[in-house]
């Protein structure tokens, strides 16, 4: 008989819905934090006095949560060139989220 291996996985759900699949626990965390930023900013931007349908708003809610370092950065008067000189691929100190997907 062949050897049996245990894989864990960590799944993120939402609303039943199965949004992302992760091998480590930490990066399961951090894209359902990110995922709730979203759905906070997506609140946010429901009351702006702009006209966004609701698929632009929740795909800007999702690329603003996920760029939440260099939008805090932007916030406190960074350029956006300084973003782009100073941007590593992954912020210090953290994994990028999604990194280790499982398929």
């Amino acid at each position: 008989m062949g050897k049996m291996a245990v894989n864990i996985q960590y799944v993120v759900v939402r609303d039943g819905v199965e949004k992302m699949t992760f091998a480590s626990k930490k990066e399961a965390d951090a894209y359902d934090k990110m995922l709730d930023l979203a759905d906070n900013l997506s609140e946010w931007l429901a009351q702006a006095p702009l006209t966004l349908e609701e698929g632009q708003r929740e795909a800007l809610s999702f690329y603003l949560a996920e760029q939440k370092e260099s939008l805090g950065r932007l916030l406190r008067g960074a350029s956006v060139a300084s973003l782009v000189d100073a941007s590593p691929t992954e912020p210090a100190g953290e994994e990028s989220i999604g990194e280790t997907l499982v398929a």
